[in-house]
C-alpha cells in the first residue's frame, strides 16, 4: 500500500510539474510570438508603428518622433537583417523602474548586414486585454 502511494505522488508531482512547465513554455512562446511580430516592423522600417503597438508603459516613457530618431539612428547602420534566432527567455513579475505585472525578457541573436553577431533584448509586457506588448528594446 504505501508502495502505491508512494509511486501515486510521484505520478502527481511528475504531472503538476508538466503542467506548469507547459503553461511557462506556452506563455513564453505567446510573447515571442508577439515579439517577433514587432521586430518585423523594425526590420522594415516602420518604427512609429513598432512605437503605436508598443505597451502603453512604453507609449508614456517616449514619444513617436523620439523614438522613431532614436531607433532610426541605432538600426540604420547595422544595415538589413539577415537572420535571426530565439535564445532565451525568461519571465518576471517585478522589473527595475516598472509597474509590477507579467513580463518576459527574451533575447535574440541577429546577423545584419553590418553587424555580424547583434544581440536583442526585448521586454515584453501582458496587458491588461491579455497581450504582450513590447516594453523596452535594446540591440547590442
Amino acid at each position: 500500500m504505501q508502495r502505491c502511494f508512494a509511486v501515486l505522488m510521484v505520478l502527481v508531482f511528475v504531472v503538476c510539474t508538466a503542467r506548469q512547465t507547459y503553461a511557462m513554455t506556452a506563455t513564453t512562446e505567446d510573447a515571442a510570438i508577439s515579439a517577433s511580430s514587432w521586430l518585423m516592423l523594425v526590420d522594415g522600417g516602420d518604427y512609429v508603428q513598432s512605437w503605436q503597438t508598443a505597451s502603453r508603459f512604453f507609449r508614456s516613457a517616449i514619444t513617436a518622433a523620439t523614438w522613431s530618431a532614436s531607433l532610426q539612428a541605432a538600426r540604420s547602420p547595422l544595415g538589413s537583417l539577415i537572420r535571426r534566432e530565439h535564445r532565451e527567455s525568461q519571465l518576471a513579475t517585478s522589473l527595475p523602474g516598472a509597474p509590477d505585472g507579467e513580463y518576459c525578457i527574451l533575447s535574440f541573436t541577429a546577423e545584419l548586414t553590418n553587424k555580424k553577431s547583434a544581440v536583442e533584448t526585448l521586454t515584453m509586457m501582458r496587458e491588461a486585454d491579455g497581450q504582450w506588448r513590447l516594453a523596452g528594446y535594446f540591440i547590442k
